[in-house]
């Protein structure tokens, strides 16, 4: 999508009217920044009640670099609605909302994945894909806060399985792995995810494609887990109190290797070639390079990084697979008399959608959860309570030998491809740190440090 709008294109009335709306809204990447509008199309629900038009935009904004493609559901309504958080303003004599905190747009938006319905509209065709879990009656809608990327809607109604239904607000071609991942998991059986319940897949117009069309998914429902925390929750809290954290930690590996196996059964697999491991190797010395740029200290640690990724190469890869990609305790549940659970399959979400779905080493899963435990250690730290010295050394032990015991693979094994992969995700934190958050800087730089002057074997 490299072509930039005509004037006429850009400055519409309706595109001028939403401009100063979406430089306020979360997922809106361009902060700051009036946004250039294109819409490349349009698709509508039909409302149960009579009293509202529902139109999903799909709305491409030049503003800076390569163009955002964005999914913006609305609805017009004659009359105003006292929830006056959705409203976006007027326009031509009708009320304009954000569509995810109006019922006529959640109710349909639902009923059009449980029903399957088929929707053709102005250069946009959408279906919905109803793949297991049933939905009751009477569910009432409210909009989940403090997303950043998503718009998550949850349906709820007493003596009714809750909902949660996300809708993806930036638009990739490609098909989301967290639609793929967990409902491919949960059609093979496993109960480490939420069930689902559906979701919508569309098409629309891309320049960008030698077809000139995208395909990508617009929506995901699943089972919604109310009242649960997530393993980040449950790993600080113990930390702080100097509760030890190793059985948590061994079935957390256990369940990470169960998901990593049902995902190899379900979905397709790799052998390694020299060439993949030349490219992961190289994409991690670039990143060494980008963390020394940063962290200028870093340039000590170099050699004995160099050497890690050295040793990595030359070790034994196993099958390259789907993975969950962005692994770490905020992506895990606690689910009372159940267990862990894992969501947000959408892997790391400034890469492009095509590459989040390609195969990887289960590996660099294991190195986030691993990077994980450090951050819980380390932000104690941060914060002037320092949990005990061997607390994050034995969760990362015990995550260990869970996942060793429950895969078949021995970690310890494979000690030289592991330190590579998290010495890749820290040298990635480090960036960051430096960037965003300078007093949480010496999390990643401690474990470089700590990593690269661990001993070959």
């Amino acid at each position: 999508m490299t072509h930039v709008p005509a004037i006429s294109e850009s400055t519409t009335p309706f595109l001028g009217f939403l401009s100063p709306w979406m430089t306020r809204q979360r997922w809106f990447a361009n902060k700051g920044a009036t946004p250039i509008l294109e819409q490349i199309g349009t698709w509508s629900l039909q409302p149960a009640e009579g009293a509202a038009r529902v139109v999903t935009h799909l709305l491409l904004d030049h503003t800076v670099g390569k163009p955002a493609l964005y999914q913006v559901p609305l609805t017009y309504r004659r009359e105003p609605l006292t929830n006056s958080l959705a409203l976006v303003g007027e326009f031509e004599g009708e009320w304009v909302y954000d569509a995810p905190y109006d019922p006529a747009y959640t109710l349909s938006l639902l009923d059009v994945i449980t029903s399957g319905t088929e929707s053709r509209g102005d250069h946009v065709w959408a279906i919905g894909k109803h793949t297991a879990h049933d939905v009751g009656s009477g569910l009432v809608s409210r909009v989940l806060t403090g997303e950043q990327s998503n718009t998550s809607i949850i349906y709820e109604h007493e003596g009714q399985t809750p909902v949660i239904c996300k809708v993806f607000r930036a638009l990739h071609d490609g098909e989301n792995p967290d639609v793929v991942l967990q409902t491919a998991l949960a059609q093979a059986g496993s109960t480490a995810v939420p069930a689902p319940v559906g979701h919508i897949l569309a098409e629309w117009d891309d320049r960008g494609e030698a077809s000139g069309r995208a395909t990508g998914h617009l929506a995901f429902a699943q089972e919604f887990l109310p009242g649960v925390q997530d393993a980040w929750r449950v790993a600080l809290a113990a930390a702080a109190a100097g509760i030890d954290f190793s059985d948590e930690a061994r079935t957390l590996g256990i369940a990470t290797a169960g998901v990593h196996a049902t995902l190899a059964a379900s979905l397709p697999i790799s052998d390694v070639t020299p060439a993949d491991i030349e490219a992961v190797i190289g994409t991690m010395h670039g990143r060494l390079a980008a963390a020394i740029a940063e962290v200028p200290e870093l340039e000590r640690c170099a050699p004995a990084i160099r050497d890690v990724f050295e040793r990595a190469s030359r070790a034994s890869w196993p099958a390259q697979q789907r993975i969950h990609g962005d692994y770490h305790l905020g992506q895990v549940l606690s689910v009372p008399n159940h267990g862990w659970v894992l969501v947000d399959f959408e892997g790391e979400p400034l890469r492009p959608m095509k590459e989040r779905s390609r195969l990887d080493s289960p590996m660099r899963d294991i190195a986030g959860m691993l990077r994980s435990f450090d951050y819980v250690s380390g932000s104690l730290a941060v914060g002037g309570s320092a949990p005990a010295p061997q607390w994050s050394a034995s969760a990362r032990a015990a995550f260990e030998e869970g996942y060793s015991e429950a895969s078949g693979r021995d970690i310890r094994h494979s000690r030289a491809l592991v330190d590579a992969f998290e010495l890749d995700k820290a040298l990635y934190e480090t960036v960051y740190e430096a960037r965003n958050r300078p007093g949480w800087l010496s999390i990643p730089v401690d474990a470089i440090e700590r990593l690269s002057a661990r001993p070959a074997g």
